[in-house]
C-alpha cells in the first residue's frame, strides 16, 4: 500500500506542482527551429552547393565536418527541406533521403533504407549487400530524379565496417543514365581522411565544409531563443542560462550539450519543487549528465573499439603499449570469433577512445629509444563492468584471463 501512495504523491506534485516548463520538446537536440543563429554563412555555402539540381544538374558531393553540437545535422536539414519546397515550385524532380548511419548500423540497412524512400522495398535479411545495392539502383535509374543522400555520422559506420559501400556510392552516377545522385556526407570526427580510401576521399569531399564550435557568447543566444520557447517567464535565472553557456563552451562550444544541460536542470528543479532554475540546479544536472555520457558512449562503440577498451581493461596496468593491447586484443578476437585489424588501425581506434576521454594515451620520449606510447584507463574499471556484463556478446569475456598477462607476469 506505501508503494502506491508514495506514486501518488508522486504524480499528482507533477500535475499540481509548479510548472516551470511551457514545452521542453524545445530544448531535445532533435527540434529543428525557426531560426539557426550563428550559422547564416554555412547555410548560404550549403544553398549555394545544392542550388544546381533545381536547374536538373547534379550538385557536387559534399563532406561536412565538425564535432559534436556544432548545427552540422540542423543546418544541412533546414537548407534541404527548403530545397525541397523550392523544387516543388520549379517542378525539378529532387528528393532528399536523410539516413543516420550510427542509428542504421550495417550497409545493407543503408541500402534498404535508400531503396524504401524511392518506393521500392527490401526484405529485412537474406540478400547479398551487392544484390540489395543492385537493385537499388535499378529502382534509382527508373524513378528518373535527382537523389541527395545525406548520410550523418557517416564515421560510425566507416569505422565499423570500412568504405567498400562509400566506393559504390561515390561510383554509381557511372552508372546511371536517366537519374543522378549527390551525396552529402557529416562526420563528428575530422580525422575521418585516415579511415577512408583517398579514391573515395577525393570523390566524396568535391566541397568541404567546416563547422567550428560555439562560442560561449553564441551559445547563450541559442539558449536564450530556445528557453523563451520552453520555460516559463521567469522561470530560468540568468545565472543559471550563463553557466550552461560557459560549461558547454568549455566542453567544446557543444549547443547539444548545453541544451540537455539546461533540460535535465528544469528537471532536477521540478523535482525538487524549485520555482526557478538556479546555478545549483544545473551542477547537480552537470553530474547526472556525466555519468549517463560516459555509459551511453560506452554502449555505442563499435565492436573493435569495444575489444580494445577491454584489453586495456584486461592489462589493468598504468602504463600499457599499442604492442601488449595488441596481443590481447589478438586474444579477445579469437574467443569471439572475430576478424582482426591491423596495429596501425588498432593505434587509430585507441587515438578515438583517447579523443572521447575513456583511455589516457599520452606519447613519452624514451631517450635515444624514440618514442612510445602509454595508455592507461580514464574511467573507472566498475563501470566498464556493469556496462558490459550487460552486453550479450561481451559479458563472457570479462572474466577472461589473458595469455600474454601471465606470460608477462611469470
Amino acid at each position: 500500500m506505501g508503494d502506491q501512495n508514495i506514486l501518488d504523491d508522486v504524480f499528482e506534485n507533477f500535475v499540481n506542482g509548479v510548472k516551470l516548463f511551457k514545452d521542453r520538446e524545445v530544448l531535445r537536440h532533435d527540434y529543428l527551429p525557426e531560426k539557426l543563429p550563428h550559422r547564416e554563412e554555412q547555410i548560404k555555402l550549403l544553398g549555394q552547393t545544392v542550388a544546381p539540381v533545381l536547374k536538373d544538374a547534379r550538385c557536387s558531393n559534399i563532406f561536412i565536418y565538425g564535432k559534436t553540437g556544432t548545427g552540422k545535422t540542423a543546418v544541412t536539414k533546414y537548407v534541404l527541406s527548403h530545397l525541397e519546397s523550392k523544387a516543388n515550385e520549379y517542378g525539378s524532380q529532387v528528393k532528399f533521403c536523410y539516413i543516420n548511419c550510427r542509428m542504421t548500423g550495417s550497409e545493407y540497412r543503408v541500402f534498404a533504407a535508400l531503396s524504401q524512400n524511392i518506393g521500392m522495398s527490401i526484405p529485412f535479411t537474406g540478400l547479398s549487400v551487392g544484390e540489395v545495392f543492385d537493385r537499388f539502383r535499378a529502382a534509382l535509374d527508373s524513378s528518373r530524379i535527382i537523389f541527395i543522400i545525406i548520410l550523418d555520422e557517416i564515421d560510425a559506420l566507416i569505422k565499423d565496417k570500412g568504405d567498400a559501400f562509400m566506393y559504390e556510392l561515390t561510383r554509381i552516377n557511372e552508372t546511371l543514365t536517366k537519374s543522378k545522385v549527390a551525396i552529402i556526407g557529416i562526420s563528428n570526427d575530422l580525422r575521418l581522411k585516415e579511415f577512408l580510401d583517398p579514391r573515395v576521399f577525393s570523390s566524396l569531399s568535391e566541397e568541404e565544409l567546416v563547422f567550428r564550435p560555439y562560442d560561449a557568447g553564441e551559445l547563450r543566444n541559442i539558449l536564450l531563443e530556445r528557453s523563451k520557447l520552453s520555460f516559463h517567464d521567469g522561470a530560468l535565472s540568468d545565472s543559471a542560462l550563463s553557466i550552461c553557456s560557459a560549461l558547454a563552451a568549455a566542453e567544446h562550444g557543444d549547443a547539444r550539450r548545453a541544451l540537455d544541460l539546461l533540460r535535465v536542470a528544469g528537471e532536477v528543479a521540478e523535482r525538487q519543487g524549485a520555482i526557478v532554475v538556479t546555478e545549483e540546479h544545473v551542477r547537480q544536472a552537470e553530474k547526472h549528465i556525466e555519468h549517463n555520457r560516459v555509459v551511453e558512449s560506452l554502449k555505442n562503440l563499435t565492436l573493435h573499439s569495444k575489444l580494445v577498451l577491454l584489453s586495456v581493461y584486461h592489462l589493468n596496468k598504468p602504463n600499457a603499449t599499442t604492442g601488449e593491447i595488441y596481443d590481447i586484443y589478438n586474444e579477445l578476437c579469437s574467443e569471439m570469433g572475430s576478424g582482426l585489424l591491423t596495429q596501425r588501425r588498432l593505434g587509430t581506434l585507441i587515438n578515438e577512445l583517447d579523443s572521447m576521454g575513456l583511455v589516457n594515451a599520452k606519447v613519452v620520449s624514451m631517450g635515444r629509444y624514440g618514442r612510445t606510447k602509454k595508455i592507461r584507463l580514464e574511467i573507472s574499471r566498475s563501470l566498464i563492468r556493469d556496462v558490459f556484463n550487460d552486453d550479450a556478446r561481451f559479458n563472457r569475456l570479462m572474466d577472461y584471463s589473458p595469455q600474454n598477462s601471465r606470460k608477462n607476469s611469470s
